[in-house]
């Protein structure tokens, strides 16, 4: 099922990390892109990660596939997009960067990336209580499709905004 396309009147580009696909949005009227993209937080998971947390091996190739993926997708360098996951994912994002609850949920390419060198830290051996993230699969892929989606599509900043379902 494909999620539903933000208003019309959205300008800034939309990313909808989904269990299975992430669909990316960008544009208004005729001048509109829609991209299905074969890589989703549970599908990520399954597919590239055979340990928990997943180790620097299996990271590395998990960034080629999702990588290989954003291949399809335009550069657009806009300086903040929304991206759009399930509540849970998205919680847990914001909790590891360290935003408060009810605070906007924003977070700049500095604080992804920081989560993101916590997540490499885990698959090489650091505990995982002393990294301050989740030890679970699907933030794992959530994170580096994120991280990733954000040095491709050159994003500075990206608001963060829960679904109900992916």
């Amino acid at each position: 099922m494909t999620p539903a396309a933000p208003r019309s009147d959205t300008v800034q580009p939309v990313l909808h990390i989904g269990a299975h696909q992430t669909v990316f949005w960008a544009g208004s009227g005729a001048a509109a892109q829609t991209l299905s993209l074969a890589m989703g937080f549970s599908r990520t998971a399954t597919e590239c990660f055979g340990h928990s947390p997943p180790s620097a091996g299996e990271l590395e190739a998990a960034i080629m596939v999702v990588e290989d993926e954003l291949s399809r997708v335009p550069v657009i360098a806009a300086p903040q997009a929304t991206v759009r996951a399930p509540a849970a994912v998205i919680e847990a994002l914001g909790r590891s960067a360290g935003l408060a609850d009810g605070a906007a949920s924003v977070l700049s390419l500095n604080q992804v990336e920081r989560l993101f060198n916590l997540l490499a830290a885990l698959s090489m051996g650091r505990p995982a209580a002393s990294a301050g993230i989740p030890a679970d699969l699907q933030f794992a892929a959530t994170l580096l499709i994120l991280r990733e989606s954000m040095h491709h599509l050159k994003f500075d900043a990206v608001h963060l905004e829960a679904v109900a379902r992916a």
